[in-house]
């Protein structure tokens, strides 16, 4: 089978898709919707736009884009073509006409970007009517999909999962006791954090929270990585709390684990989610968890099981959590079960397949 796989740029996440799909049978080929350079994985034939790389910014630019992609496409001939999001790569694949497609929601472009504005409302309408499959990584993307009159009969549930090996309580509390003594942080109550400083990932009100709770129990740390266009501000937050945070800046999967490792806490104050890929790789190394009360969450998250979660938002609440778990004797419980969740629902081994099975399920509605 000959697979299209038709995405954004290059993410983390499409060159571990491109990897496993490179130790299948099929042909795969990709092609990025926008510039970059990007890592094509070995057994990946990567393809380059017909002429000039389109403009997406106006719209003489996405019909110049599609008619690029239907030369591509009649030239490549592939079986099936993946692509996703849902109001990029997929819009395009859907107004080139191409049959089947796979459609394949990466979470906030049906969470968050579906009803922006009547422009998306309706990208995305045309996108999942063109459809001959979707894939969705929680259900909370699923019903917002059956919202938009996609049948629940063709989606596939897939949480993207994570590697277990090496997002392992071993490897992450060897990794972390060293970075927290690196740090002299080893008789703190360390919280750890990596989304994205931007607004929709709640980084901001992280800090408020932060600020607050350290003025009642000076023993809290807080390991923020990451950085992003919210920088200034939330440095700003914390600046009177001092020494007590640290920024490592972007941390590589390979160092991920002990900076899971080297907090008590893993905690998210995300507004809108999917299948967040960070809480899994914490779930993994079997960190206790205290995220946003939000449907995506509410599928992982139990209070009292593997953590708690808190009213996204509140920064009063959230600062009232992040004590009452400073004191909770039953930390050490919650992780054991987090690592047991994972290995039950977040195994990517296991969930891979799923993807496949998206492909000949689309094939099936093909013919």
């Amino acid at each position: 089978m000959r697979v299209l796989y038709f995405t954004a740029q290059d993410s983390p996440h499409d060159q571990r898709f491109l990897s496993a799909l490179a130790g299948t049978t099929l042909q795969v080929f990709s092609l990025r919707m926008y510039t970059c350079q990007p890592k094509t994985p070995e057994g990946i034939k990567e393809l380059t736009w017909g002429g000039n790389q389109p403009d997406w910014s106006f719209w003489n630019g996405w019909q110049a884009g599609i008619k690029q992609l239907e030369d591509i496409l009649l030239d490549l001939k592939p079986d099936l073509v993946h692509a996703g999001p849902i109001q990029g790569p997929a819009l395009v694949a859907a107004l080139a006409k191409f049959q089947p497609l796979v459609s394949m929601s990466w979470g906030f472009d049906l969470l968050r970007n579906a009803d922006r504005s009547p422009w998306m409302r309706w990208a995305t309408r045309c996108a999942l009517a063109r459809s001959a499959v979707l894939v969705a990584d929680c259900q909370t993307v699923a019903e917002q999909a059956a919202g938009y009159g996609f049948p629940h009969e063709r989606m596939i549930l897939f949480p993207w999962g994570v590697d277990l090996d090496h997002f392992s309580p071993r490897n992450a509390n060897n990794a972390g006791q060293a970075l927290r003594q690196s740090l002299g942080w080893e008789e703190g109550f360390v919280l750890f954090c990596n989304r994205a400083w931007s607004v929709p990932y709640g980084v901001d009100e992280l800090a408020q929270a932060f600020v607050l709770a350290y003025q009642r129990n000076p023993n809290l740390r807080l390991l923020l990585a990451g950085d992003g266009p919210q920088s200034e501000q939330i440095r700003a937050i914390l600046a009177p709390v001092g020494d007590a945070v640290h920024f490592p800046g972007r941390i590589t999967r390979e160092d991920l684990p002990g900076f899971y490792g080297a907090g008590d806490l893993f905690i998210s104050a995300s507004h809108c989610d999917g299948s967040s890929v960070s809480l899994l790789e914490a779930l993994a190394c079997g960190r206790p968890t205290l995220v946003s009360d939000i449907p995506s969450n509410r599928e992982w998250v139990r209070p009292g099981d593997v953590g708690h979660l808190f009213s996204t938002g509140d920064v009063n609440a959230l600062a009232d959590k992040i004590l009452a778990l400073a004191a909770d004797s039953n930390l050490a419980a919650y992780g054991r079960r987090a690592r047991k969740l994972a290995e039950e629902r977040a195994d990517w081994t296991l969930n891979f397949p799923k993807l496949l099975d998206a492909y000949q399920l689309a094939r099936r509605a093909a013919c």
